[in-house]
């Protein structure tokens, strides 16, 4: 008995519909025209014999079947990428493609340092870079469309691997004159009133305040910055404080500023930035001399 299966190239244009929503910008992703792209998922239902897409002139929208076969095939798409991916790190290692996560509170901080020094490295190395927040970026790389991700920990990212590169002190940033005496502050120098702390989404801003350890400041504190940039020049203009990280003091983040920087004197004032991947991946020992040279170069 003969048994036609849908093609990869046709699982794609189908996942590429379910995350954009609409046929143009699934086609620009899978960079084919619409015609290309709808002719395909025609093929596609009609070779397993049922619609799986409702098409108006509006929306778009999957059937409930459609939803199953865009989770499963999203996953076949995984295992097909990492079947390749297996192929490839049994040959030379870190060098082709390699797509990765970098959440915003360690990318422009730490990345202009490790760059050149991988690229010297990993000549072979084609890195692409994705900046996003620790959620979306934990989503992107369970989805396969990550391979790997620089992120702080601790941070609930699923089943995933990790290499941690270093801990990272928290430090609080006062405004001009406020700065409390001594060399380091305690959490109870941070005013529930007058904390700044980044959007929901950041994992900054949870260890923010898991440091400070005071279940008032989560409902209490003023959550409007989304950066630290922008954090800092409200802190710089009298608004209140905020946490920031040690890389981004070592990164200038201060630099053109009145802000002073003390160090958070509690039991957990500091992150762990990782290099995390999805538990079992077949690259796992690239990840790991990735991690390896990420330390070194930090």
């Amino acid at each position: 008995m003969n048994i036609h299966l849908p093609t990869l190239k046709q699982l794609q244009y189908l996942v590429a519909l379910r995350t954009h929503g609409h046929f143009g910008r699934a086609a620009d992703a899978c960079f084919v025209t619409q015609s290309t792209l709808s002719a395909g998922l025609k093929e596609l239902e009609s070779l397993v014999g049922v619609t799986l897409v409702e098409r108006t002139k509006r929306v778009v929208r999957f059937t409930p079947l459609g939803l199953r076969v865009a989770d499963k095939a999203e996953r076949v798409l995984r295992e097909a990428e990492e079947l390749a991916d297996m192929v490839r790190a049994a040959g030379k290692p870190l060098s082709g493609e390699l797509r990765m996560g970098v959440i915003p509170t360690i990318a422009p901080f730490l990345l202009p340092t490790l760059l050149p020094r991988l690229r010297r490295q990993w000549p072979d190395l084609k890195l692409y870079l994705r900046e996003e927040t620790s959620g979306g970026a934990c989503d992107s790389l369970h989805r396969g469309q990550l391979d790997c991700v620089l992120l702080a920990l601790p941070y609930r990212c699923g089943e995933i691997d990790s290499e941690v590169l270093f801990e990272d002190r928290l430090f609080v940033a006062f405004p001009p004159g406020a700065e409390p005496p001594g060399k380091a502050v305690t959490p109870a120098a941070v005013e529930e009133d007058k904390l700044l702390l980044l959007e929901d989404g950041h994992c900054l801003k949870d260890h923010a305040l898991a440091a400070c350890n005071r279940p008032e400041l989560r409902a209490e504190a003023s959550i409007m910055g989304t950066s630290l940039h922008t954090l800092v020049q409200m802190v710089d203009n009298g608004l209140g404080m905020t946490l920031i990280p040690e890389m981004a003091l070592n990164a200038g983040l201060l630099d053109g500023t009145k802000v002073v920087a003390r160090p958070l004197d509690s039991e957990h004032a500091s992150r762990r930035v990782a290099l995390v991947w999805r538990k079992g991946s077949p690259r796992e020992k690239e990840f790991q001399l990735l991690a390896g040279a990420l330390k070194a170069a930090a």
